[in-house]
């Protein structure tokens, strides 16, 4: 059985949001779930935005990021953890979710089927990690899917693809000569790429920590 696992070396990541701008484009075009607005749409709306501010806030909402930064800075290091679903084993989202329409593959990602989501707001009041939101245009919660459309073809979700470091990594934990499982067993890998408390929700979502400077 594939079992899919996504892991980010903090260490390595420089903060650059290709990952985020990769997520943007790789969704816009996507077929897995809704029908994509136009470009021209979002640029007319932010265009009319009375801030820089409310702007950023629109083209945020209205491209309904599925993977966001947030960078903590300590002593002169930064930082950057990643806001994104973290496709839990003990998912919250699904048990809170009346209809089935958050749901879990075998493989382990949890998608959101739109045609049974009544956007009742329970999954996202569960979700923990403040990863799922309500795409504007379908009126359905959305959130990241891990590219499940593009693994199912064998490719690599385009945040992976693009990362400039190489800090991002998607493997499959069951898979015993996977180097990204190998840093999940070893305990290079920790659960969780929020940075916060977990809780019992068994992510598989993983980071692995920057290194202690001296």
């Amino acid at each position: 059985m594939t079992r899919r696992i996504m892991v980010i070396d903090l260490e390595k990541c420089i903060g650059c949001n290709a990952c985020t701008a990769a997520c943007v484009a790789e969704n816009l075009n996507s077929p897995i779930y809704y029908n994509p607005p136009p470009v021209a749409k979002l640029l007319g709306l932010a265009e009319n935005a009375k801030s820089p501010e409310e702007a950023k806030t629109l083209i945020h909402e209205l491209l309904w990021l599925r993977t966001r930064t947030h960078r903590v800075y300590r002593d002169g290091d930064m930082t950057v953890y990643h806001i994104m679903c973290q496709h839990c084993d003990d998912a919250p989202c699904v048990a809170a979710c009346p209809t089935g329409a958050s749901y879990q593959r075998k493989d382990g990602i949890v998608l959101v089927n739109p045609e049974k989501c009544i956007l009742c707001g329970y999954c996202i009041a569960a979700c923990p990690y403040g990863a799922r939101h309500v795409n504007p245009f379908t009126r359905t919660v959305d959130k990241c899917t891990l590219c499940a459309h593009r693994v199912d073809r064998g490719e690599l979700p385009a945040c992976v693809e693009t990362c400039p470091t190489g800090a991002r990594m998607f493997g499959d934990l069951d898979d015993p000569n996977d180097p990204v499982a190998r840093l999940v067993r070893t305990g290079q890998a920790r659960p969780g790429s929020v940075g916060g408390v977990l809780g019992p929700t068994r992510p598989r979502v993983y980071t692995v920590p920057p290194q202690k400077k001296r």
